[in-house]
């Protein structure tokens, strides 16, 4: 293991942490001032950094930044002093591993490090785990099964019906089947015929498109063929010409296109919308559905011959409760995603934060394991994310709001937990205190007012004014002491402080 690096000018600070380590059995190196740090970083590399923030030839802050710039991943523990709280936590924005105020408490101080060592060798495997993560990732074995279904369909071009729950990943599948045939990237140089030379892979959900527009979005239109068509608009049947079709949520394709869909795959022509030319596309088609098409068939909303065509191949892909033992790997390899996405140092999670998490149901599946990913990425106070900052649902409360509202007939009345809110218990029964709730009602009439109207961003325009609220309210209360008025609100000083910046709360 590398040394622990300790850098204040300091020397009674740096020799008793060096001496309070080495009965620890770490080992150590000290220095004097930020310089000399980031020249030793030419030869070596520390696995923790512990730093001052105040010393002659150089700032703290500007350590963490270059160092940051050069090991982001690096555990990096600050230690300042209780006036310097407030410009450490606006310049770090979250890149600190955790501070020490001093005058600290030496076992309080050791113990920090430890966490911060036994984090960096996790991390450092981990790591090189997330750098070598293939397309889709699954150790159980009904993943395993899917994965070698792909393996064996790699040289086909049969049509494949995809089955799950809605956010189980079912584009995702079908995407790694058209990679892996003749007909994506994968297949190049194959004997895949005319698509053997990485043909386009196109994906259209029936069920999000409304009805009166699915039939052009299929087979494209003609000018003139009704009202806005001003030119004529090849649809996503020709535009996968020699590739791939997936057809995400066929289950729900009205009756009629389904007739249309079926002669398509019988003899491969097609009409634009108001043609009267017939159209050619080599498209392989891959659908899929959360539905029960069998179910469906006897309820006759559902083509039975459209069924058996496309029932050639069947992939059935397990829900994430079905395969928790991939929710820890998933969950870091999301953290790392929305990370990256963000611009932002990667957070790492403790194993009691992953044994938690892997409790957890997710009736959305892995669609909602990366969205709380993404909320832990923005909302987590610290960099390592511990039980107590999972979101309410993983914690046992209820990710909606309570059960009076819910029971209400306006699907308005349900929203979703995603706010950014501290992981507070579940809120009371609207009957219990019924004054505190109207706030709840207010909030139900304006989401409506504005849904209703059609007015873009709706989310992220109620969440910014609900939190930019609360902080004023808190910095109100702590006559604009930050750190006081993080600490009300239960989330974390580097939380505040971004949150101040990015709401425009900041005077």
């Amino acid at each position: 293991m590398k040394p622990i690096w300790i850098v204040d000018d300091d020397q009674s600070i740096r020799f008793v942490l060096e001496k309070a380590l080495a009965r620890e059995q770490f080992a150590s190196r000290s220095f004097s001032n930020p310089r000399d740090v980031l020249a030793a970083l030419d030869d070596d590399q520390p696995q923790v950094l512990v730093s001052d923030i105040r010393m002659p030839g150089g700032s703290g802050i500007d350590l963490l930044a270059k160092v940051k710039a050069r090991l982001p991943g690096l555990p990096v523990i600050i230690m300042t002093a209780y006036s310097d709280l407030d410009s450490a936590v606006s310049a770090f924005q979250g890149g600190a591993f955790e501070y020490l105020p001093k005058p600290f408490d030496l076992t309080r101080a050791v113990e920090l490090i430890r966490r911060a060592v036994e984090e960096s060798l996790r991390e450092a495997v981990r790591d090189e785990r997330v750098s070598e993560m293939p397309e889709m990732l699954g150790q159980a074995p009904a993943m395993q099964d899917v994965f070698r279904a792909i393996g064996r369909l790699s040289q086909s071009n049969v049509t494949v019906l995809i089955t799950g729950e809605s956010g189980s990943g079912k584009e995702l599948v079908a995407r790694a089947l058209h990679k892996h045939s003749p007909r994506g990237d994968a297949g190049k140089g194959g004997s895949g015929g005319s698509g053997g030379s990485g043909g386009p892979f196109i994906a259209i959900n029936t069920a999000a498109i409304p009805k009166d527009l699915l039939e052009s979005e299929l087979f494209g239109h003609e000018r003139g063929a009704f009202t806005g068509a001003q030119s004529m608009r090849r649809g996503r049947f020709e535009q996968a010409d020699g590739g791939t079709l997936f057809l995400d949520e066929i289950g729900d394709m009205p009756f009629d296109l389904q007739t249309r869909l079926l002669r398509v795959l019988s003899d491969g022509q097609f009409y634009r919308v108001g043609g009267h030319q017939p159209q050619k596309a080599n498209v392989r088609v891959i659908a899929a559905t959360h539905q029960n098409l069998e179910q469906r068939v006897r309820e006759g909303a559902f083509r039975e011959d459209l069924f058996h065509r496309l029932n050639v191949i069947r992939l059935r892909l397990p829900a994430l409760r079905e395969r928790r033992e991939d929710i820890p790997a998933l969950t870091r390899f999301f953290l790392a995603k929305s990370a990256k996405e963000l611009g932002v140092d990667a957070k790492r999670i403790t194993d009691a934060a992953l044994q938690r998490a892997a409790a957890f149901d997710y009736p959305g599946n892995v669609r909602q394991l990366e969205n709380i990913c993404h909320w832990l990425t923005v909302m987590a106070p610290a960099q390592v994310i511990e039980a107590k900052d999972l979101p309410p649902e993983l914690l046992g409360a209820d990710p909606y709001l309570p059960a009076a509202m819910a029971a209400t007939p306006d699907p308005a009345a349900q929203l979703p937990v995603a706010v950014a809110a501290p992981a507070t218990p579940a809120a009371p029964a609207l009957s219990a205190d019924p004054a505190s709730a109207a706030w709840l009602l207010d909030l139900q009439r304006e989401a409506r007012r504005r849904l209703d109207g059609g007015e873009p961003g709706v989310w992220d325009s109620l969440t910014q004014q609900f939190e930019a609220q609360l902080i004023r309210t808190a910095l109100d209360l702590t006559r604009g002491r930050r750190i006081e008025a993080a600490h009300k609100l239960g989330i974390g000083r580097n939380t505040i402080t971004r949150k101040i910046q990015d709401l425009g709360l900041a005077d």
